[in-house]
């Protein structure tokens, strides 16, 4: 039998790397930033186009390459940061292992230019496929250039399992924002189909998250820092409440690197658990700067894991100053006991000759057994109330009968888990406890309904209609209202938008990142909402129930509306509201249950009544 084993070649070795390193463009994105930053350059262009499919450009003024340098960097491990094995553990540059560079131009037709700046002129080189099809000197600017074209044309089952342009977007934007986080002073640009998506001049790290996620962020940021042998902390975490539902803007940097590490991630989170509810994610932009031969960050192909030397004293470090910079922004409650207070109180802000005493005037002419004079307005109001009316002539009338007939009822039956029969009439009464649940004598016992969860069934199934009959009714706003969105959300909300408009929402785009509302859907009724948190609340929950459900698009969405638009525990329900759910609830496909699977509707027979007073 012959020898099996063979040496695969390069250009198959290559793509198989590259499955670890480039899996969408939003990684070969990534890439092409840190290999810019290793460069030295200050001012960072992205160009995007077709959501990177078409084209990726990342254009720098680094220090460049020389001609031997350009056609080097595009063979395996060929890298200039690390020299010996020794060097692995003092990483201050974000690559080291020189496999980014021949993996994407295994998958794709990369051109380069790049000039060093003693050099007069500059090189060009063009690879498809791992081959180096021309290479020429050029003039070109100091720095470099790299276009990466036709991404994964030689591998179509890879491109077929990329997403839709507005989620691969969204997924280049991630990584955009990380990379622009975790180096503030330098200056970066991002451009997506000829539109500008962000332009990023060089500032501070509370400047640079302003800039990214919104001139709004600047009031929810509380500062942290802290100074220790083991590491230095420093960054930004917001206010309790702001809080998300959804994962997604806490960021941690180790030496500048963007990490994923769910154990000081509870070290936050365990700061704020007597600030938040359990389903909340507080914002936080935490920069850590250890020494590099503590942590091993070679450790995962995309260099998001890192393991630490002594993590508990880590977490602590972090936990702590974590929860001290909320107390001392006045977050969480504490105590002074170097101050004195039991006389604050008494102390007055004005000089002891500016006080006043108090003066008692009187009139000596008061005569409080003669008549008044002139009678008081409110004197006049109480005698014209009060005083004896006519009595009217047909009083006997007030003692007849009306007879009326009695109104035809509707009544609904349908059966529970148990087989009883749950009716419900159109004109029944209903009583509402601790205006949480809407209670009803049904012919097996009583019915008990969670008020909250049967109208998040009914708004589901409506909207849920609405999206598949495209026949969503709005109500137009009196005031158009404006919507500033992160540019993830905003990418997020362009690719909803002919969904949102099946609801009933009338939007439209108005410039960079900004949406204008001009009507909400009418399902929501004519109580007073703000349509700009509500539609904010709609992106957040689509987003929550795609991360933890895994629901598709419409049915995310529709769950996403039922829960921010339905009526809360602690709503007060008059007769005819509670009738209208009622029926509308018994209208549902499944009534019995929650849009969470839980039940909506519970209910106590006679006999497990008898039981529980022991009969």
């Amino acid at each position: 039998m012959s020898d099996i084993i063979q040496l695969l070649p390069d250009s198959v070795a290559n793509q198989i790397a590259a499955g670890e390193v480039v899996q969408r463009p939003a990684s070969a994105v990534k890439e092409l930033l840190e290999n810019a930053l290793d460069a030295g350059a200050d001012k960072i262009q992205l160009i995007i186009k077709d959501a990177g499919k078409a084209l990726i450009q990342v254009i720098d003024n680094g220090c460049g390459m020389s001609v031997t340098d350009a056609r080097m960097c595009f063979e395996r491990h060929a890298t200039s940061k690390v020299r010996k094995a020794d060097d692995l553990f003092a990483i201050r540059t974000m690559g080291f292992r020189g496999e980014a560079m021949a993996s994407i131009a295994a998958i794709a037709q990369v051109e380069m230019k790049t000039k060093r700046h003693e050099d007069e002129v500059g090189t060009s080189i063009e690879i498809e496929g791992s081959v180096i099809t021309k290479q020429e000197p050029t003039a070109t600017s100091n720095g470099t250039s790299i276009c990466v074209k036709n991404l994964f044309y030689n591998t179509p089952a890879r491109r077929n399992f990329l997403k839709s342009n507005p989620t691969e977007m969204r997924y280049i934007i991630d990584e955009f924002q990380r990379v622009a986080l975790a180096k503030s002073h330098i200056a970066f640009s991002l451009h997506h189909d000829g539109n500008e998506i962000y332009r990023l001049p060089a500032a501070t790290i509370k400047q640079r998250i302003v800039h990214l996620f919104g001139n709004n962020y600047n009031e929810r940021l509380i500062p942290v820092e802290e100074e220790t042998t083991i590491i230095n902390l420093k960054g930004y975490i917001g206010k309790p409440e702001f809080a998300k539902k959804t994962r997604g803007e806490q960021f941690f940097f180790v030496n500048d690197r963007f990490i994923k590490d769910n154990y000081l991630n509870h070290a936050v989170n365990k700061a704020y658990q007597e600030l938040l509810p359990d389903d909340h994610f507080p914002l936080y932009v935490l920069f850590i700067d250890i020494d590099p031969a503590k942590i091993d960050v070679n450790v995962h192909p995309t260099k998001t894991e890192i393991k630490y030397l002594d993590e508990k004293s880590i977490y602590a470090i972090i936990h702590s100053a974590v929860k001290r910079s909320l107390g001392r922004f006045n977050i969480s409650p504490t105590l002074d006991f170097n101050q004195e207070t039991a006389f604050s109180n008494m102390i007055t802000p004005k000089a002891p000759e500016d006080i006043v005493p108090p003066s008692i005037s009187f009139n000596p002419d008061f005569n409080p057994f003669g008549a008044p004079k002139t009678a008081s307005p409110k004197t006049t109001y109480f005698k014209e109330q009060y005083q004896p009316k006519e009595i009217s002539q047909n009083w006997g009338s007030l003692y007849e009968i009306t007879n009326y007939s009695q109104p035809e009822q509707t009544t609904i039956e349908l059966s529970d888990d148990k087989g009883d029969e749950l009716t419900t009439t159109s004109n029944k009464q209903y009583m509402q406890i601790h205006h949480r649940y809407i209670v009803s004598q049904i012919k097996s016992g009583v019915m008990v309904i969670d008020q909250q969860a049967a109208h998040e069934r009914i708004l589901y199934e409506r909207f849920l209609l609405h999206l598949e009959d495209r026949k969503g009714a709005s109500q137009q706003s009196l005031f158009p209202q404006t919507v500033n969105l992160s540019a993830s959300d905003f990418e997020l909300a362009k690719s909803l938008l002919d969904d949102i408009k099946s609801l009933g929402f009338d939007v439209r785009e108005f410039g960079k990142n900004t949406l204008i509302i001009d009507g909400i859907p009418v399902d929501l009724g004519s109580t007073n909402i703000n349509e700009t948190q509500l539609f904010e609340d709609l992106i957040e929950g689509f987003k929550n129930s795609q991360q933890e459900l895994k629901l598709n698009k419409r049915d995310a969405l529709a769950r996403s509306m039922a829960k921010n638009s339905a009526i809360k525990a602690g709503t007060a329900l008059s007769q005819q509201e509670m009738n209208n759910l009622i029926d509308e609830l018994f209208a549902c496909k499944t009534p019995n249950f929650s849009i969470n699977g839980k039940p909506a509707i519970q209910t106590i027979t006679l006999a497990e009544l008898a039981q529980k007073f022991e009969k």
